[in-house]
């Protein structure tokens, strides 16, 4: 029999037991519901509300965007949620008007592979698996304003993410401004001529198509033809971030290529530095802080120009004082020079290894790029003990020695760096001097190694890189660096190169611009149709927003996971009559043919700027009032970029959803749009809740319910199996549900056990056996509050002891503070030790039950709600005052004080929690027992730590 069905409960008729916490917490539900109790007012528009509430101290406490699994949620998934509902419900007991709401990131692969599968279509399955989510999620009594909630793939919702696109397509960024600006603003600059266009001709002389390419290199969302990851057993490409250290996509687990097509991109780029800058506004964990400057990668150095023939190489260096010592260099395969600088035949002398055994170097070329597009960017950068590479059969002149230098390609440079062209100083740079040695190329050393090496890098084991050290053997006709370190040797050389115009100093980024296209049916439709000429022209915003369309098969085309020479074909272009349409734009040219394009968004779209929806949901005129944004999210004291007060997800989502989402952010902030600069000031990540896999003989998981332990093994149907901490999954076959727990023990309970599990932040594994803890703690205090036998409430309006004086204010002291730092296990630990003192006094006095009760309100908020009615209150305990600590009951009157002699406890003294340090000294020496143990001996030293701790060393 389980515990909550015992005979002891069914001899006290009015126990709490899951039946009844059912029924208590189904009631509530239902009364909070229809009472509006958690929605929270805006200053103005339909959600405006009673303005005393919005005249209280905000607080917007967020999620990060849940996806809706066919599967549900399993007891991993609530984490979060529960520990932002506790949170949200301090604050609105501590006199905030708190906003949290819920809504769904419902595009995605997921529900587009299943309807490949099942035909069905991915709204239908997607819809259904919201209405399970939310059944779960209103059962865990989560307090959220429903009113708010919002869907990704709701056409009202995309409508604003179809016109932020547009946004930041008719927009580009002003470096000196360091600001967006509409593209008009830049267009009015080239036609009046204070820009010049690139070939100098005058902006009326050109032709649209001409306009749109120039207009394309500034604006913030552009297409281009550039390299790809393409996947063709997805039939999509992917961003660097979807690519896996294998060269793998992450969905699937398909092999991923290099290719070239032409794409939808967001110049992220732009922002590096203000993305950089403003982390440090930002209350972040310091290791997602640390990941996001990595990512981004800013690095100081030089742009230097190589001539080959008439055309000119461009590296990016960070040790431009290393010029001298530039023996090769070397382009990414994928470089658009690699074509146009290799000649015919190879030059006569051209050293045998260097050819890769190719008869001409067009040869030797086809062959290594195909075999580089077989390897991720990872994979190229990895430190290969083979170094791969081949000669392009030219030569291009070193711009400080004026010396011939071989041009190689090689995998380990990449275009998604710099210029995806370096400068080979192999003396200087292990991968170079791996490089060198080889292709037995040349090395000179230029920067005098520290040790005993010599000068010879002939000699040599491996490269000597140092900041520390000088230049030598760097000087020409006009500068010598000879004699410099390191950091004069660069400022010297980046005049002088600056002066010739050779190169100039420069600031680059590890950051690539961001990939926005997917060859995907369910997603986003780009607002965006191609004229005859193939030019881009955005929808107006009358058109928003446009829907996809039906189409017969919602799968992309896929090819063999190992063709490469494979190009995407999307969903949307095999419906024609929804591709090629006539449309009058409004721009004066009256209605003309167009063709749509056909890709859609990522599913990171809609997740970059829900916090914004979750304002204002109704708003059909803009994407947020004003005032009513101001309000939740504008710059305050301590929040300097402005942004949401907290949000918790996942430390997964450290790069891509956060740092896109602070693109968007910045972008809508520099048009004006909203006052926040960062769309989430504090961000918290909560560990995972793990569970034990069994795996079988064949590796296989088997159902973890039914394994048996027998001395110290494990057991499946009589076979051993092993067993490994993981993750929790339907898959791994160890998921345990939410609807399970509550079932059998209540949502209170539920909430309880996960808040107590451990910190917030830190992974634990998921015990089932463990839960009647929380549930007993639930038992006894609806037992100091209600008769079991009558149901009748059984506190008395006597006054308490002393004793439980001082023990109910020191609770309420670190409940509060607990509550405030996100510390749930530790305040449950305060509310069970509380209770159980509670639960050993004869008769319960009100003064202590009703604080109680308030005090466990925020984490098992239905039993709360339904003692507070008991007690005789008609106010919901949600918005009622959280208790305040009377100071004089939370300091001890006295505390016990151990007197240690050569670390032995001779002594306790029982002293006051202010005694000073001289009173306490003079307490202990003169203490009988302290006397008879130093037996005459004299002191060389009295260490006194009060009011807890004196040592005394005798002499």
């Amino acid at each position: 029999m389980s515990e909550t069905n015992s005979a002891a409960e069914t001899a006290a008729p009015h126990r709490y037991t899951a039946a009844l916490a059912a029924d208590i917490e189904a009631r509530w539900q239902d009364f909070w519901d229809a009472n509006g109790t958690y929605e929270a007012p805006n200053p103005s528009g339909d959600l405006a509300g009673a303005p005393e509430t919005v005249a209280l101290p905000k607080k917007f406490i967020m999620d990060m965007f849940p996806y809706p699994s066919g599967s549900g949620l399993h007891v991993g998934h609530p984490l979060g949620f529960i520990a932002t509902d506790v949170h949200a419900r301090y604050h609105r007991m501590t006199g905030h008007n708190v906003l949290h709401t819920l809504g769904f990131d419902a595009f995605g692969l997921p529900a587009e592979q299943y309807a490949v599968q099942t035909g069905t279509h991915p709204r239908a399955s997607t819809e259904a698996n919201i209405v399970n989510m939310r059944r779960q999620l209103r059962r865990l009594g989560l307090g959220h304003d429903k009113r708010r909630s919002v869907e990704t793939i709701d056409p009202d919702y995309y409508k604003w993410t179809q016109w932020i696109f547009l946004r930041i397509f008719n927009s580009w960024y002003d470096d000196e401004a360091r600001r967006a600006r509409p593209i008009d603003e830049l267009v009015e600059q080239f036609a009046s001529g204070e820009r010049p266009t690139p070939d100098g001709r005058p902006w009326s002389g050109l032709s649209a198509a001409e306009r749109a390419d120039i207009l394309s290199g500034h604006r913030l969302a552009y297409a281009s033809d550039a390299p790809v990851n393409w996947c063709p057993g997805l039939g999509t490409v992917l961003a660097n971030e979807e690519v896996t250290a294998e060269g793998r996509s992450e969905r699937g687990n398909y092999p991923v290529f290099k290719a070239k097509l032409r794409q939808w991109n967001m110049r992220i780029t732009a922002y590096a530095d203000r993305l950089l800058d403003d982390l440090d506004g930002l209350d972040w964990p310091e290791a997602i802080k640390l990941q996001q400057r990595n990512w981004i990668g800013r690095s100081e150095g030089a742009r230097v120009a190589f001539p080959v023939g008439e055309e000119k190489i461009t590296v990016f260096t960070t040790r431009q004082d290393t010029l001298f010592g530039a023996t090769y260099m070397v382009l990414a395969p994928e470089h658009e020079l690699v074509e146009k600088i290799t000649p015919a035949a190879w030059p006569e002398g051209t050293h045998e290894v260097w050819t890769g055994g190719h008869a001409t170097p067009a040869d030797a070329v086809a062959a290594y790029r195909k075999q580089a597009a077989s390897k991720s960017d990872v994979e190229r950068q990895a430190d290969a003990k083979e170094k791969t590479g081949v000669f392009t059969g030219a030569y291009a002149t070193n711009p400080v020695s004026g010396e011939r230098t071989p041009v190689f390609i090689a995998d380990y440079v990449l275009m998604g760096y710099g210029t995806g062209a370096i400068m080979a100083v192999p003396a200087h740079d292990s991968r170079d001097f791996a490089f060198a040695r080889a292709f037995e190329l040349p090395m000179r050393c230029v920067v005098e190694p520290a040790d005993d090496r010599g000068t010879d890098p002939a000699a040599w084991d491996a490269a000597f890189d140092s900041y520390d050290a000088k230049l030598l053997d760097s000087a020409n006709e006009e500068i010598s660096l000879n004699g410099l370190g390191v950091a004069d040797a660069k400022a010297a050389i980046t005049e002088w190169l600056a002066e010739r115009g050779i190169g100039e100093g420069t600031v680059n980024f590890r950051l690539r611009d961001w990939l926005f296209s997917r060859q995907r049916y369910w997603g986003e439709p780009f607002p965006i149709v191609y004229d005859e000429d193939g030019v881009a022209h955005p929808l107006p915003e009358s058109m928003l927003p446009l829907e996809l369309p039906e189409v017969e098969d919602y799968s992309p085309r896929t090819f063999d996971a190992d063709d490469a020479d494979t190009s995407p074909e999307t969903p949307l272009s095999r419906n024609e009559d929804w591709v090629n349409v006539t449309l009058d734009l409004g721009d004066g040219n009256g209605p003309k043919r167009y063709r749509r394009e056909t890709n859609t968004m990522p599913n990171w779209a809609g997740s970059c700027w829900y916090e914004l929806r979750y304002l204002d949901p109704h708003n059909s005129e803009r994407l947020v009032a004003p005032d009513t944004e101001r309000y939740w999210m504008g710059p305050r004291e301590g929040q300097p970029h402005g942004g949401v007060d907290l949000y918790v997800g996942g430390a997964e989502h450290a790069v891509l959803h956060l740092l896109y989402a602070r693109f968007w952010s910045k972008v809508l902030f520099d048009l004006g749009h909203i006052s926040s600069a960062e769309p989430f000031h504090k961000l918290y990540n909560q560990g995972m809740i793990q569970a034990y896999v069994y795996r079988d003989s064949r590796g296989i998981a088997v159902p973890a319910a039914e394994v048996e332990e027998r001395d110290g093994a494990y057991y499946y149907q009589g076979e051993q199996v092993s067993r490994l901490l993981g993750k929790m999954g339907k898959s791994l076959k160890n998921a345990v549900t939410p609807d399970e727990i509550c079932a059998e023990y209540g949502a209170d309970t539920l909430r309880l056990y996960e808040m107590a599990m451990g910190p917030l932040d830190v992974s634990r594994p998921w015990d089932t056996r463990a839960v009647v803890g929380q549930y007993r703690l639930l038992q006894r205090l609806w037992r100091n509050v209600v008769d079991e036998a009558t149901g009748e409430v059984a506190v008395v309006d006597a006054e308490p002891g002393e004793d439980t004086l001082r023990a109910l204010h020191k609770a309420i002291d670190g409940v509060r503070q607990d509550l405030s730092g996100l510390r749930f296990n530790t305040a449950i630990a305060k509310i069970t030790e509380l209770n159980n003192h509670v639960t050993k006094v004869r008769e319960v006095p009100r003064s202590v039950a009703e604080p109680l009760v308030l005090l466990i309100a925020p984490m098992a908020p239905h039993i709360a709600e339904e003692l507070w009615r008991k007690l005789g209150h008609q106010d919901s305990v949600v918005h009622h005052d959280f208790p305040v600590a009377d100071p004089a009951y939370v300091v001890d009157e006295t505390v016990t004080c151990v007197v240690q002699l050569k670390g032995k406890v001779k002594a306790r003294l029982e002293v006051s929690p202010s005694i000073s340090d001289e009173e306490l000294e003079k307490l202990a020496l003169a203490d009988e027992a302290v006397v008879a143990a130093l037996g005459g001996a004299g002191i060389r030293k009295v260490i006194v730590r009060a009011p807890k701790l004196v040592n005394i060393v005798p002499a």
